[in-house]
C-alpha cells in the first residue's frame, strides 16, 4: 500500500505567503531493504496569529514531530499517546525558552510571556505493508482530520459541528503553566484504512467550510477536493469561497493523503 501526500496553503487575503502562519508537513518510511512504506507520519499546525512569533512555534514543532534529534539529547518524535506528547511539549517548550532573546523593553517583555500558541493534529498511518493497515491521530483544538471512502465521509476528527469554532481553540502553547492542557484536553481517534481512501486534513477557517459542506451534504464537496491538481486552483477556490462570503478570511491549510495500491508513475512540481 502507498501514500500520495500533497498540501495546499493560502494566506490571509492580502498577506504574502511567506506570512502563512500555518504549518504542514507528512511523508513515509520503509524498513531498511524493503520497497513498499510500511509507516506514515503527518502533522498540520495552526499558529495564533495573535501569538509571539507564532510561525517559529509552529516550525520548532513540525522539524521535531517528523524527524528525530539525539544529537542534541532530545526523545525524538512524540508517541500518539498522552505521557509521551506531554513530554514531547514540555521539551519544546524548554527549546522555545532558550531561544528567546534578551530584552529590556517592557512591550516585548509581554509579547514573549504571552509567548505562542498552535493548534495541533499529529497522526500516523501504521501497517501499510500488511493486511490491516490504519489510522491514528491526535488532536487539541480545531484542525480537523476527514477520513473518505468511495465519495462518502465516514468521519472527522474532532467531532466538531461547524457552530463549535470559535476565535479561542485550544492548542499547544509555548507556556509552561498551559502544559497540563496537552493531558487533559488532547483528544485521540483511530481507523482502519483501504485501498482508494483519502484523508484530509485542514486547519479551522477551511475545515468549518468543509464541516458546512457536510451539514448540507454537498455531494460536490468531495469531488472537488479530490481532484484538486494545482495550487492554483486551490488559490482560487479560496478567493471565490472568500468573496461570497462562505469562507472566512484567515490562513486556510489544505492536506490531502489518498492510498493507493501502487507508487504514484510520477512527481508532480507546482512552481
Amino acid at each position: 500500500m502507498w501514500v500520495q501526500l500533497i498540501v495546499f496553503s493560502a494566506p490571509k487575503e492580502g498577506y504574502r505567503p511567506a506570512e502563512w502562519e500555518d504549518g504542514a508537513c507528512g511523508g513515509t518510511f520503509a524498513p531498511a531493504g524493503a520497497d513498499e512504506p510500511s509507516y506514515g507520519r503527518f502533522i498540520v499546525l495552526d499558529g495564533a496569529s495573535r501569538s509571539y512569533e507564532a510561525r517559529r512555534w509552529v516550525d520548532l514543532l513540525i522539524s521535531s514531530f517528523m524527524t528525530p534529534a539525539p544529537d542534541r539529547g532530545a526523545t525524538g518524535p512524540p508517541e500518539l499517546e498522552t505521557g509521551s506528547l506531554t513530554s514531547w511539549v514540555r521539551e519544546m517548550q524548554d527549546g522555545w525558552r532558550s531561544q528567546l532573546p534578551a530584552t529590556s523593553d517592557y512591550i516585548e517583555q509581554r509579547k514573549l510571556s504571552r509567548g505562542a500558541l498552535a493548534t495541533f493534529l499529529g497522526a500516523e498511518l501504521v501497517g501499510l505493508e500488511g493486511p490491516a493497515p490504519s489510522w491514528r491521530a491526535a488532536a487539541l483544538g480545531d484542525t480537523v482530520l476527514f477520513h473518505v471512502r468511495a465519495g462518502r465521509l465516514l468521519t472527522h476528527f474532532p467531532l466538531l459541528r461547524s457552530a463549535d469554532f470559535g476565535m479561542a481553540p485550544e492548542g499547544i502553547s509555548t507556556q509552561r503553566d498551559r502544559l497540563g492542557e496537552v493531558s487533559d484536553q488532547v483528544l485521540f481517534q483511530q481507523g482502519s484504512l483501504a485501498v482508494g481512501d483519502t484523508l484530509f486534513a485542514a486547519t479551522d477557517a477551511f475545515a468549518k467550510w468543509m464541516i458546512e459542506g457536510t451539514e448540507r451534504r454537498d455531494k460536490a464537496l468531495w469531488p472537488l477536493l479530490g481532484s484538486l491538481t494545482h495550487h492554483a486552483v486551490f488559490t482560487r477556490l479560496v478567493a471565490e469561497q472568500r468573496k461570497a462570503g462562505a469562507l472566512e478570511d484567515d490562513d486556510v491549510t489544505l492536506m490531502r493523503i489518498r492510498v493507493t495500491s501502487s507508487p504514484p508513475s510520477a512527481l508532480v512540481v507546482c512552481l
